[in-house]
């Protein structure tokens, strides 16, 4: 039982409402940033979610682990994925050695996502709030920070590139394609991620079912429309690439794909019924997420690595350089499928962007959240599609540096995980006071540890507000910042592992107490 005291000193705390009770007394808890009022919807019927950082009741929750394939293949089949190969061949490597890194970097990093993701099941509540187990309940606002910077991040990045396709497409056409077409498709395509930001779950899992259709279908047009553009012998003539490359490409992958989304991950298994099957959320979500990228890379390889002019294009307008090797009839179906693809992508950003944000201690409702992102989304955007005139070296110093803490957020949150053999304590994720702490040290230290270390082993070369990373590149004998390791991006590993084995070495005694101890009670 906490305390009045304890209530009105800690407002995250959901037992201060009048009404809210923990898990152990059988009602459902109130959501601390976004209450419900009224009747209850007819079922069917589309309405805003007012879901925030609560609980999902157990009414609530419903489908199998097979549902969780159409929110990730939506979000992550856009043609955005065939520029990878050619980003995967600008590290100087071979087809093969960029078909091995893809396979290992886009699967190894989804399968994260589908580890984080049974968080959501165990405990039915976003991502960012089950990380409080792993970082108390207001320490865990230095990862959301991190978390909602990273989401706001992609969110603008693929509305700016929608926007960029829809203009060259529109030049090609001869219907202009200058910056007033980027802005009214800018406006079209953020209006369009906003609206499945601030409606929430239900809208966002039927257009995304829609999305997976269309684009899927259209897609698979592109790449037969252009395969008479793929020369087998330019791609295997494509020397190999040393094992340092190698790695910086898999890395890149691994940051661009599933590191991505690993902040996200629980925000849709969290609708499942906690009886849902572990192996199965591990199962689908990995394989929804990662077989359309598989896919759409190796057709970007093949299309790359027969074409230095299209590789080099690629780096400037990723989505709308693809437009140039299309016939002119085909060029609106595939702004269609430009844009559907990234607005999936984006929806889920905006989404998991607003819990993020209120995970961070915004204490507001969460569609006002996603609006808020949407905001910063569209300012960003106007940036990248009006200012900026390069896209690829920003956007790798973005996944790089952004990637190291996430990374090591990610390795203090899956060992954290694999210690506990109990659910979450629902009530005590809102409660400083309760089981898991309010500011503990442990997970706080070995993120900036393992950020600290991380990133003194990447470099940003290309973004010179970030030539200050690789610090330790040449005290660790890797050569310096000029060295051969320079843009191998170990980092990213590095913080990985460093959290995964810290937490798994040091967190076990806190885990094991906290799940001795009763609901409430003040950790030792």
């Amino acid at each position: 039982m906490t305390d009045p005291d304890d209530r009105a000193a800690h407002p995250d705390d959901p037992s201060a409402d009048p009404g809210g009770r923990s898990r152990d007394s059988g009602a459902a808890l109130p959501d601390p940033a976004a209450g419900r009022t009224g009747p209850p919807p007819r079922v069917g019927a589309l309405r805003v979610e007012t879901h925030g950082l609560d609980v999902i009741a157990e009414g609530e929750r419903k489908g199998s682990p097979r549902t969780l394939f159409w929110p990730w293949f939506g979000a992550n089949v856009s043609v955005f994925g065939l520029s990878y190969g050619a980003f995967a061949l600008g590290f100087g490597i071979s087809f093969r050695q960029a078909l091995l890194a893809s396979v290992l970097g886009i699967v190894f990093s989804f399968l994260l996502c589908g580890l984080v993701a049974v968080a959501g099941k165990r405990g039915s509540a976003p991502t960012m709030v089950l990380s409080r187990a792993a970082y108390g309940v207001r320490g865990n606002r230095l990862p959301a920070a991190l978390s909602w910077m990273l989401t706001v991040g992609w969110e603008t990045v693929l509305v700016a590139l929608a926007s960029l396709a829809t203009a060259t497409v529109f030049d090609r056409l001869g219907w202009g394609g200058g910056t007033g077409t980027k802005i009214v498709a800018l406006v079209v395509v953020g209006a369009l991620t906003v609206v499945g930001g601030v409606m929430g779950f239900d809208l966002i899992m039927r257009l995304q079912t829609v999305i997976t259709v269309i684009t899927g279908v259209l897609t698979l047009v592109y790449v037969a429309l252009v395969a008479g553009h793929v020369h087998l012998d330019a791609v295997t003539a494509i020397p190999d690439g040393s094992a340092q490359e190698f790695v910086g490409a898999l890395v890149f992958l691994m940051t661009g794909f599933g590191l991505g989304w690993v902040n996200a991950a629980a925000d849709y298994s969290r609708y499942l019924p906690r009886s849902a099957s572990t192996a199965g959320v591990i199962g689908w979500t990995t394989f929804g997420a990662s077989v359309a990228p598989l896919l759409l890379t190796v057709f970007g390889l093949l299309f790359a690595g027969s074409s230095a002019q299209l590789s080099a294009a690629v780096a400037a307008d990723p989505v709308g350089a693809l437009t140039t090797i299309l016939p002119t009839w085909f060029l609106v179906p595939f702004a269609v499928v430009a844009v559907l693809g990234l607005v999936g992508g984006a929806v889920l950003d905006i989404y998991s962007s607003g819990l993020a944000l209120l995970s961070a201690g915004l204490r507001v409702p969460r569609p006002l959240a996603a609006l808020i992102d949407g905001v910063l989304m569209i300012a960003g955007s106007v940036y990248i599609v009006c200012v900026a005139d390069d896209f690829l070296g920003p956007f790798t110093g973005f996944l790089t540096t952004l990637g190291v803490p996430v990374a090591a957020w990610c390795g203090i949150v899956l060992a954290d995980l694999l210690l506990r053999r109990r659910d979450y304590d629902e009530a005590d994720l809102h409660r400083p006071r309760g089981r898991y702490g309010d500011v503990p040290a442990l997970p706080l230290l070995l993120t900036l540890a393992a950020t600290a270390l991380g990133w003194g082993l990447v470099t940003n070369a290309s973004a010179d507000w970030l030539t200050w990373q690789g610090y330790l590149l040449g005290p660790f004998g890797l050569g310096g910042k000029d060295g051969s390791w320079a843009h191998a991006n170990l980092g990213v590993l590095a913080a990985l592992a460093l959290a995964f084995l810290g937490t798994l070495a040091l967190g076990r005694h806190r885990v094991r107490a906290q799940e001795a101890r009763g609901a409430g009670q003040a950790p030792a």
